[in-house]
């Protein structure tokens, strides 16, 4: 691997810096707390790499651009004074526990989708640890951060990062990062990190001061694109590959989410995350760890799983067209992209193959849209009913069981977790959590900020502006914090004893994991049967069929409705009745 962008303490009183900046014809590494400043000296391609006697691990450093611009690190392991300030010199050293563990096969998976700062009171990794057994006797596998990279202020999603090697400060740090992770693996969770390769926050991001690192030869919904395939690209890429592989190394991190990699443009071959793919599985031959690439993409194209050099590589990718069937189908929404769904038979194609659209003519896009997903395993794909951008993309963020009743969220609960694919769980679902999950940011930058919150109203010209919470206001920040307690209480423990039980069906039983379904559809009720190590299992899953009297055939036991008192519902038990569920299992 090439020399590792940033600051590494090399003794107790030396450091090594590494900096790639092309672009200022003079540079400067400079020290505020002492007033010292050091010319660097770099080579035809615009490297440095050198030591610097006198300094020490908690000091602040930074980058004078030109005489004149002092800006971070772009490489900085952390901003403890926000994304306008210096960079701090941090030992990396930390006692790992973790030698020994290696996260379950993706096929035993389940992930549960988390945001730092609302999943606890305290909205920090220490906060997380402290509910990590909560998440562990509900049966999660693997939990999945949101972006955790440095952002404008305190309270964002994450998808408005400034550094790709930084650990956002409020939140721990890299040193309390590492601490969760520790935490997970000795309670064998994975951990999934949610990391953004397609665009940099609006405020506070200095790349393009220091390297080439955007380009007009393509613009993304976000603005220019990263420059992965234009002149001196091969330093962006190196830069972004190293980015990911010190989370995978440094960080013990089990698996990385790409952000909507359709946003990801490059032209050249190999592309720059089949690129990264392989030098993942290089990692992985080195250090024996498994590492996993997700990608979240809406293309509907193979190429994104298929085995390199023809395709790109990646592990799995999160399945939009499993989440805007169940979805549609469920809600009765039409609008946007839902105007493609609300077939019963299309849930069952994203049962059988991940992708529902593989060449079909889509309303929405006004093309045929997507290719064949054939030969692809079922653990190549991750699934949910919602997730946090189908939550908090809505005008008032609301989760799926807001927008339908009790029987609906139900049956979701089992389509979901006991797919064919990997299951993922957005915070709160499992007990129905009250509050809503909005968007929220707290931009530092007035004009930006007034921006941000008239363009959110602007989102929703069919509400009154004062109807759309304000992105930037701390109130919207505050009601999207989750309520674990809530699991516990009356018409949300039912909802969580379902999903314990859901899970606990899926770990111990194997034919209710990855394998390939046989899927049919008879009405409105959808058959899922699957066979694996000598078992069966068959699951029923009605959308507003009439009642009716179930033969699941010979050698079947049943072994779950959700009609059952005891997961909420009605107790109607003598036939499958309209948006319910019921699991079979048998022996052959």
């Amino acid at each position: 691997m090439s020399v590792r962008a940033g600051s590494h303490p090399t003794g107790p009183s030396q450091a090594r810096f590494h900096i790639w900046a092309p672009k200022p014809k003079k540079l400067e590494l400079v020290f505020p707390e002492t007033g010292r400043a050091l010319p660097i000296h770099r080579d035809s391609e615009g490297r440095a790499d050198f030591r610097v006697e006198g300094v020490r691990p908690g000091m602040r450093y930074a980058y004078r651009i030109d005489g004149e611009r002092i800006r971070p690190d772009p490489a900085a392991a952390l901003l403890p004074d926000g994304v306008h300030g210096p960079a701090m010199l941090l030992d990396p050293a930390f006692p790992w526990t973790d030698a020994t563990f290696r996260p379950p096969p993706l096929r035993d998976w389940t992930i549960y989708e988390l945001h730092v700062g609302s999943f606890s009171a305290t909205g920090d990794f220490a906060g997380v640890v402290r509910q990590l057994p909560m998440l562990h006797e509900l049966g999660v596998r693997a939990i999945e951060l949101m972006p955790v990279a440095p952002f404008s202020g305190t309270r964002n999603w994450g998808y408005d990062g400034v550094n790709l090697y930084a650990v956002h400060q409020p939140y721990g740090g890299p040193f309390e990062l590492k601490r969760l992770v520790d935490a997970a693996h000795r309670l064998e969770m994975a951990v999934v990190l949610d990391v953004v390769f397609n665009h940099l926050g609006p405020e506070g991001c200095w790349y393009g001061e220091f390297m080439p690192f955007w380009t007009d030869r393509h613009q993304t919904p976000w603005g220019a694109a990263i420059n992965y395939d234009g002149p001196e690209s091969a330093g962006v890429r190196r830069f972004v590959i190293d980015s990911a592989l010190r989370w995978l190394e440094d960080f013990h991190i089990d698996a990385l989410r790409l952000d909507a990699v359709h946003g990801i443009v490059d032209d050249t071959k190999p592309h720059v995350l089949a690129q990264l793919a392989a030098e993942v599985d290089a990692l992985e031959a080195r250090t024996g760890r498994p590492a996993l690439l997700i990608g979240e993409s809406d293309l509907n194209e193979s190429k994104v799983l298929r085995p390199r050099p023809e395709g790109w590589g990646l592990d799995a990718q999160w399945s939009d067209d499993f989440h805007h069937a169940l979805h549609a189908r469920l809600t009765d929404e039409r609008h946007s992209y839902y105007v493609d769904f609300g077939r019963t038979e299309q849930v069952a194609a994203a049962l059988e193959r991940g992708y529902v659209f593989e060449g079909q003519l889509s309303r929405f896009r006004g093309r045929p849209f997507g290719d064949s997903s054939a030969g692809l395993a079922p653990e190549r794909f991750v699934v949910c009913d919602q997730n946090h951008d189908q939550v908090g993309n809505r005008a008032r963020g609301e989760r799926l069981h807001h927008l339908v009743n009790a029987a609906r969220t139900r049956l979701a609960a089992v389509t979901t977790l006991l797919a064919p694919h990997v299951p993922l769980i957005f915070m709160g679902e499992e007990w129905g959590e009250d509050a809503p999950f909005l968007y929220f940011t707290s931009h530092q930058d007035p004009a930006l900020g007034r921006a941000v919150t008239e363009g959110r109203a602007r989102e929703f010209p069919e509400l009154e502006s004062q109807a759309v919470p304000d992105p930037q206001h701390e109130t919207t920040f505050a009601r999207s914090r989750v309520h674990p307690s809530l699991r516990r209480e009356e018409g949300h423990a039912q909802l969580y004893l379902l999903y314990r039980s859901l899970l606990e069906l899926r770990a111990t039983h194997p034919s209710l994991s990855c394998v390939t379904p046989r899927v049919s559809v008879d009405g409105e009720v959808v058959r899922v049967l699957r066979t694996a190590n000598g078992e069966k299992s068959l699951v029923l899953l009605s959308f507003d069929a009439p009642p009716r009297a179930c033969d699941p055939g010979a050698g079947f036991t049943l072994v779950m409705d959700t009609q059952e008192l005891r997961y909420g519902g009605p107790g109607e038990l003598g036939m499958l009745q309209p948006w319910s569920a019921r699991v079979y299992l048998g022996r052959g």
